[in-house]
C-alpha cells in the first residue's frame, strides 16, 4: 500500500474511532468497574468482532447483508436488544456499597455494618466483569451492529490496490484498524475514565455511574433501532 493511502486510512481509522459509540461507552463503563488493565479484555472482545466484520465483508456474506432487508433488520434488532439489555442490568446493578462492611478495627462504637451513601468500596458493580465475560460482551457490542458490516463493505475497497494480493491487503487492513482502534478505546477512552474511579468507589457515585452508563446504553440501543 502507498503511503499516502495508508496515512489516509489511519487518518480515517482515528475518527472513525473516537467517534462516542457503544464501543467507546463498553470501555470506559469496564475502566471504572475493574480498572484499566483489565479493561484490556472488553477491548480485545470489541477488536476480534473487528476481525468478524472484515472475514464476513471479504467473504462476500456482507453484499448479503446489504442486499436483504430481512437479514438487515434481524441483525439491527438483535444488535439494540442486545445493548437495551445491557442497558437495563447495568442501570439495575446492585450497588456493592449497600451490603454490610466491616469498620476500621478499635473505632469506638461504631456499628460494623453501619454503611452510608459515601462509604468507599473496592470497585462499582458490573455484569460479568471476568475477562471471559468481558471478551464475550466486547465481542456482541461490535459484532451485533449490521451498519458495522455495511460500513465496512462501503470502506474497505476503497484502500483496496487493485492488482496486489488480496489476502495479504485485508491482513494489512485489519491490522491497521485493530491497532488504531485498540490505542483510541484502551489509552483515550479506559484512560478517560480512570479520573471518575475514586468518585465511583461511593455507594452513591457507583449507584450513579451505574445508571449514567445504562442510560448511555439503553440510547445507543435507541439510535440503532430508529436511526436509519
Amino acid at each position: 500500500m502507498p503511503l499516502s493511502l495508508w496515512i489516509s486510512l489511519v487518518t480515517a481509522c482515528l475518527v472513525i474511532s473516537l467517534t462516542p459509540g457503544a464501543g467507546a461507552i463498553n470501555t470506559m463503563s469496564n475502566s471504572l468497574a475493574v480498572g484499566w488493565r483489565r479493561s484490556g479484555w472488553g477491548v480485545l472482545g470489541q477488536q476480534l468482532a473487528l476481525v468478524a466484520h472484515v472475514i464476513i465483508v471479504a467473504a462476500g456474506v456482507g453484499v448479503i447483508v446489504q442486499r436483504s432487508p430481512l437479514i438487515f433488520e434481524i441483525i439491527r434488532y438483535a444488535g439494540a436488544a442486545y445493548l437495551a439489555y445491557l442497558g437495563l442490568r447495568m442501570f439495575f446493578a446492585p450497588v456493592k456499597a449497600e451490603q454490610p462492611v466491616p469498620v476500621p478495627a478499635g473505632a469506638a462504637g461504631a456499628d460494623p455494618h453501619e454503611i452510608t451513601a459515601d462509604t468507599p468500596v473496592p470497585a462499582p458493580a458490573a455484569p460479568a466483569s471476568s475477562p471471559a465475560g468481558m471478551i464475550s460482551r466486547g465481542f456482541w457490542v461490535n459484532m451485533l451492529n449490521p451498519k458495522a458490516i455495511l460500513f465496512f463493505l462501503a470502506f474497505l475497497p476503497q484502500f483496496i490496490v487493485p492488482g496486489e494480493p488480496i489476502a495479504r491487503q485485508y491482513l494489512f487492513l485489519i491490522t491497521t484498524v485493530m491497532a488504531i482502534d485498540t490505542v483510541v478505546m484502551w489509552g483515550f477512552f479506559a484512560g478517560a475514565a480512570q479520573p471518575f474511579q475514586r468518585f465511583s468507589r461511593t455507594a452513591r457515585g457507583e449507584r450513579t455511574m451505574n445508571r449514567v452508563f445504562g442510560t448511555l446504553f439503553i440510547a445507543v440501543a435507541g439510535l440503532l433501532l430508529f436511526i436509519r
